[in-house]
């Protein structure tokens, strides 16, 4: 079943300059595709790489875009201020928390160690039951395809429990990704006695 309301969706994704042009393609497509099915997005709030271009695909496609970014990165004049609104916060911390505090869903796009940061909290509040928002990662070309061996090894050695493969989406396909986010996610149940068993 899918939600028939509009999402908030918070993009994790690239800022860096240095990488393929295909990645920021890609934001832009996930950009285009939000707005097409009439969401709203939540994002870091810079204008380079893969942040600005979701961002300005979004908004093209007439969808609100809200930024989020660390004052300490206005300094430095890679705020996108053309968001619909930008939130200052005083550190990557309060950051985070707005984002999440202001979005239904998330959706992490290929990127390096602050996006691996930020999918690693919503998924392990997720498998907390600390939220129950989708959280989706899109990749296409198998950057993250490292990762999920080293998860299953994690799972199949007893350092994750098997739930947490219930608490994520993957996919290859932008439709798919916005079709798994809008979705009605499963339930995940927790109990502190799952702490004598295995992490997470």
């Amino acid at each position: 079943m899918r939600t028939s309301k509009p999402l908030a969706v918070c993009v994790f994704c690239s800022s860096s300059g240095k990488i393929d042009r295909r990645y920021t393609d890609l934001a832009a497509e996930v950009g285009a595709e939000l707005a097409r099915r009439g969401h709203s997005l939540v994002s870091g709030g810079a204008q380079v790489s893969c942040m600005g271009a979701v961002a300005r695909a979004a908004r093209a496609g007439g969808a609100r875009t809200v930024g989020v970014i660390p004052e300490g990165l206005v300094s430095v004049e890679i705020s996108d201020e053309d968001n619909d609104e930008l939130i200052i916060t005083s550190d990557m911390r309060a950051r985070k928390g707005e984002m999440d505090r202001r979005s239904d869903a998330f959706l992490i796009l290929p990127g390096g160690i602050g996006t691996l940061e930020e999918l690693f909290e919503v998924w392990t509040a997720r498998v907390l039951a600390m939220h129950e928002k989708p959280v989706v990662i899109l990749d296409p070309t198998g950057v993250y395809e490292p990762l999920r061996e080293l998860m299953k090894g994690l799972t199949d050695q007893g350092f994750a429990r098997p739930r947490i493969w219930d608490a994520i989406g993957w996919t290859a396909s932008v439709p798919d990704a916005f079709d798994l986010l809008e979705r009605a996610q499963p339930r995940i149940e927790f109990s502190p006695e799952d702490y004598a068993e295995a992490e997470l």
